[in-house]
């Protein structure tokens, strides 16, 4: 599946709307009570590019983003404002944020993954899209680092040690992330009229498995 490194123009992707949605298939019984199921391991996020646009320099700037991914074809990267980093948006990263795995002193290489926690539950999101020099590592609580001590492949979110690490040993990581994403229509719609009326123009986008 095609898909490009490059990121959406943050500067347009804030103050969009969207988020993450759930597929639940509900089937209710005779007696009332119903059975839930979902066929999806993982959420799926969706988001509207329209509610960032602020100016016709920004619909252009749109317009070549969206021509260069030719529609829906090519997946791109897309800032999520509301959840980009691996500790609260208020926070600094750190290289103790987040639990990705323990250590068995054979396997070297871990998918990224971020925890989300209410009361009991959890759930485990894998991380595809870490940014660039914003990962940051640990291993039994000391700081690892990137071209010494680690490398990342920020094309699939995997990190690599130099060294397995040891038995039992927490292995952590703090990072900046994007969401894995493609256009969700072959069709903008842009009326100069509209926009100065401040009605925004709809730009779905939808997260994609990579």
């Amino acid at each position: 599946m095609a898909f490009h490194e490059v990121r959406f123009p943050a500067s347009l992707s804030f103050g969009s709307v969207g988020g993450p949605e759930r597929r639940t298939d509900i089937i209710t019984l005779a007696n009332g009570f119903e059975e839930r199921n979902t066929p999806w391991a993982h959420s799926r996020r969706r988001y509207d590019a329209g509610f960032g646009l602020r100016s016709l320099d920004d619909v252009e700037a749109l317009i070549a983003f969206f021509e260069a991914r030719q529609g829906q074809l090519i997946g791109f990267r897309w800032k999520d404002w509301s959840d980009y980093k691996s500790c609260a948006p208020s926070d600094e990263i750190d290289a103790l944020d987040q639990l990705i795995a323990i250590g068995d002193e054979t396997t070297a290489r871990f998918q990224l993954i971020k925890t989300y926690r209410s009361g009991p539950t959890t759930y485990a999101r894998p991380i595809s899209k870490p940014v660039a020099g914003t990962v940051r590592a640990s291993i039994g609580g000391d700081t690892m680092q990137e071209g010494i001590d680690f490398e990342v492949d920020v094309a699939t979110g995997e990190i690599v040690f130099a060294h397995p690490p040891d038995q039992g040993a927490e292995i952590r990581a703090g990072y900046e992330f994007d969401v894995p994403v493609r256009f969700d229509t072959d069709a903008i719609m842009t009326s100069l009229s509209s926009f100065q009326a401040g009605e925004a123009p709809n730009i779905p986008v939808v997260e994609i498995r990579v």
